[in-house]
Parts: C-alpha cells; structure tokens; sequence
C-alpha cells in the first residue's frame, strides 16, 4: 500500500508535468478543495481549473501523518511565486480534501 505522503508527491508530480489524468486519478470522486481564493466541489470541477490555471509546485518539506499530509511550498502561477502551505486528507489511499493557505495578494 503507498503511504499518503507518496500519493500526494506523485499528485504533486503529475500537477508540475500537466499529467492531468494521472493527478485526477489521485483524487477521490468527491474531493473537496477549500482555498484563500475559493472553494471546489468535486474532483473533476476542481482539475478542470487547474488544467487551466497551469499551477507549478516547489516543494520545499512535506509532514505526513497517517493519512495527513503537509505541504510547505511555493506556488507558481502566471509568473509569481506565492509561499504557503497545502494540507492534504486522503480516505482509501485517495485524496479527499485539500486546503491551501497563501498570501494571495501578489497575485491580485
């Protein structure tokens, strides 16, 4: 069985490589995304927006803890580095939910 911080890295992986298919399969069917700029219901609304928002992510240190997962980075997106955090909750080796805190400003 692949541990919850594996599963996110290769989500993580997929994401950074526009492998869209293979992060959407990481994410269970009601995945639930809460964020600083909004929220997602669903997985398959949730990877629409981020096959067109082209979000890269550098990790910089991952906690795991059971089927918690802590994600210190920088988000790129559109040519700006945003520092911030990504807490990932995954149900039968899936992810389930994902909430992601960041200093939205520089991209506003």
């Amino acid at each position: 069985m692949t541990s919850a911080g594996t599963t996110v890295e290769q989500f993580i992986t997929a994401l950074n490589q526009e492998d869209m298919t293979t992060a959407g399969a990481l994410l269970a069917p009601d995945f639930k995304f809460v964020g600083v700029l909004g929220t997602r219901d669903g997985a398959a609304v949730y990877m629409e927006d981020m096959g067109r928002m082209k979000i890269k992510y550098n990790i910089h240190k991952l906690f795991e803890d059971g089927n918690d997962v802590c994600v210190i980075c920088d988000y790129i997106m559109g040519g700006v580095t945003v520092f911030g955090t990504s807490w990932y909750q995954l149900t039968d080796g899936r992810i389930s939910s994902l909430r992601a805190v960041f200093d939205p400003r520089p991209l506003l």
